[in-house]
C-alpha cells in the first residue's frame, strides 16, 4: 500500500545506492530527494531520512539525529555495510532503524513503511522494562534512568537477546551463533568482552541480572 504524499531525504556521498533508495518512489509513492551528510539543507520538507552510513562517523550520525529531532522527530534509516555493524551506534535522538545494502527491495520497503507510519507509539511488547532500564526493541535504543545508554549494535543485540530469553543459561558458542550469526570467525572470548562492556554501561543494578554460569555461559535473571 502506498504512503501518500510523503517525502524521503536520501543522504549519501556516492551514487552507489541511488537506485536502491529511489525504488521507494515506485514502491511507496514517495518523492526521494538527494543531499549529502556534510550539506543536509534541503528546500523540501521530508518525513524520513535515509543515510548511507559508509565513512560517516558515529558522532556525525548522532549530530544528524539531533538535527532530525529538532525538525519534529523525523525518523532515520541507516544503510550499513554488514562488516560495519559491530561498530555501529544507533542514534539516541531519533526513531531509527538500519538495513544492509544486501537486503531485498521488500525489506527496504517494509522498514521504510514502518518508519513512515503515522503511529506515535510502539506496541507494549516492543518495550522491555527491567528495574531502571528500558529496552526499545523497535528502535534498538536502551535507556537507563531515562538517559540513553551508548551501546554498540552488537552490545545491544547481546543484551536484548539475553533479556528477552530470561532465566535460561546460554553457552558462549550458542550466543555467538544467535547474536553474531553463522559467519562470525572470532572466538568465544568475544562474548566475555561484550558482557563486560555491557555490565559497565548499564550500572550495578542491571549488571546483577547478567549472571555468569560457571562451565556454561551466561543467564539473564528476571
Amino acid at each position: 500500500m502506498a504512503v501518500a504524499e510523503k517525502n524521503v531525504l536520501f543522504m549519501a556521498r556516492t551514487t552507489r545506492y541511488h537506485d536502491f533508495v529511489r525504488s521507494l518512489n515506485a514502491s511507496l509513492g514517495v518523492e526521494v530527494y538527494l543531499a549529502t551528510p556534510d550539506s543536509p539543507s534541503v528546500s523540501h520538507d521530508f518525513d524520513l531520512m535515509v543515510l548511507d552510513a559508509d565513512g560517516i562517523r558515529n558522532e556525525r550520525i548522532e549530530q544528524l539525529a539531533q538535527w532530525l529531532d529538532k525538525r519534529g522527530s523525523i525518523p532515520m534509516l541507516l544503510i550499513v555495510e554488514e562488516e560495519s555493524l559491530p561498530a555501529l551506534h544507533m542514534p539516541a535522538y531519533a526513531r531509527a532503524d538500519f538495513i544492509c545494502p544486501t537486503a531485498s527491495l521488500n525489506e527496504l520497503v517494509a522498514r521504510a513503511q514502518r518508519l513512515l507510519g503515522d503511529e506515535e507509539s510502539y506496541a507494549v511488547d516492543d518495550v522491555l522494562r527491567i528495574d531502571n532500564l528500558v529496552i526499545n526493541l523497535a528502535t534498538y535504543q536502551v535507556y537507563l534512568d531515562d538517559e540513553p545508554v551508548d551501546l554498540t549494535l552488537m552490545e545491544y543485540s547481546l543484551l536484548a537477546f539475553l533479556a528477552t530469553h530470561p532465566n535460561r543459561a546460554y553457552s558462549r558458542e550458542v550466543l555467538l551463533h544467535r547474536v553474531w550469526g553463522f559467519e562470525y570467525c572470532g572466538g568465544t572470548r568475544t562474548v566475555d568482552v561484550h558482557i563486560r562492556r555491557i555490565r559497565s554501561k548499564v550500572g550495578p543494578l542491571i549488571a546483577a541480572h547478567i549472571t555468569t554460569v560457571r562451565g556454561v555461559g551466561y543467564l539473564f535473571k528476571e
